[in-house]
């Protein structure tokens, strides 16, 4: 079978959580029997399949089946192909709406409408898959008229293996020291970002955020106040070339984020045995259980108090640590595979009964 896997923008994509799943995806599928397509446009590019529609050839690669990643004008073209031409369409549901809130300026004042859009947009697949029972809950609140599965994101355990190897590295680059609290991932107000250095402000550890951030016009009001006067214990690395080097450098992942569908970051720092406090919001529910493989938290005198607990108390740290790692091999790339395969097959079958296209 020849599939279709569309990240549209997915150069601009690639350092996102977007961008992590999608490559996860195909890693995952890679050791099978599905052919992958990564392009949806003939030749390539739009303008070369452009200019081949000019002269009589299809503007389409041909494919059995699309898998779509974002929702976008790109994404929108290969649902209408596919629909029209009776192929089984999956729409992969990495935002539900209120997670795009408090990303970039002006995004949660168009928060409504975009979840107006998502309603329309994922209705028209045959199977929208999304990264958590609380993503689909969310999905089915806003009438989304599709079959809709859960699947993880995964995490690829592979890649990240080593990751102490660049502790005294990435250490001695940022000037880190102590028990370094630590974020990985873009800089945004949902992350947690206030929350993040209004702690730091509180305690004595470092803390660094590990990730890009922009200061320019897209920028919220909170990632321009933080990132260009930020707490004295608080460094904001911008990108790094190795993700590893992060998750080698600290020592507690602080995820005090207010909305997500999962937390690719999560399952990573788990990956590296890190021990992990975060929000206790209804998503990390499925996941995660606290005083197991994390703590959760509510209010900044807690999470105070967990960093305190797990500064004075290195033999927590371990056993959360450990714990977390035994979670995340639970969402490797095999079971990625095997979900995908077998959500493609529903896919197909679904196509099969629903009514033939009418435009």
């Amino acid at each position: 079978m020849r599939v279709l896997n569309y990240l549209e923008l997915e150069r601009q994509l690639r350092r996102s959580g977007i961008g992590t799943s999608t490559r996860n995806q195909r890693k995952a599928l890679a050791d099978t029997d599905i052919e992958l397509v990564t392009a949806p446009w003939n030749g390539g590019t739009l303008p070369k399949a452009a200019a081949k529609r000019a002269v009589g050839d299809s503007l389409f690669e041909p494919y059995d089946l699309a898998h779509c990643n974002l929702v976008g004008p790109g994404s929108v073209a290969v649902a209408r192909h596919a629909r029209r031409h009776e192929i089984p369409l999956v729409l992969h549901a990495h935002t539900v709406g209120e997670d795009f809130a408090e990303s970039f300026r002006g995004s949660t004042a168009v928060t409504p409408a975009f979840g107006r859009y998502l309603q329309w947009f994922y209705s028209q697949a045959d199977l929208v898959l999304c990264p958590s029972t609380y993503a689909k809950e969310r999905l089915e609140a806003r009438d989304v008229d599709a079959h809709i599965r859960p699947i993880t994101n995964g995490v690829d355990i592979e890649s990240l293996a080593g990751s102490e190897t660049f502790r005294e590295e990435y250490r001695e680059r940022f000037d880190l020291d102590g028990m370094v609290v630590f974020a990985v991932g873009n800089v945004f107000e949902r992350k947690g970002l206030t929350a993040f250095c209004r702690l730091a402000e509180r305690t004595d550890h470092e803390f660094a955020w590990f990730g890009p951030y922009d200061t320019g016009p897209l920028a919220s009001k909170a990632v321009r106040k933080w990132v260009r006067n930020p707490p004295s214990n608080v460094t904001f690395t911008g990108w790094v070339d190795d993700i590893r080097g992060a998750y080698g450098a600290g020592d507690v992942f602080l995820f005090p984020t207010k909305n997500e569908t999962q937390g690719i970051a999560v399952l990573e720092a788990m990956t590296c045995g890190k021990a992990v406090v975060m929000r206790d919001i209804p998503v990390f529910e499925e996941f995660y259980t606290d005083g197991e493989d994390c703590l959760k938290c509510e209010t900044l005198p807690e999470f105070r108090e967990a960093l305190e607990r797990l500064a004075e108390r290195p033999d927590l740290r371990a056993r959360l640590g450990e714990n977390a790692r035994k979670t995340a091999q639970e969402h490797g790339l095999d079971r990625v595979g095997e979900e995908l395969r077998d959500a493609y097959a529903t896919a197909r079958r679904i196509a099969a009964d629903r009514e033939p296209a009418t435009d």
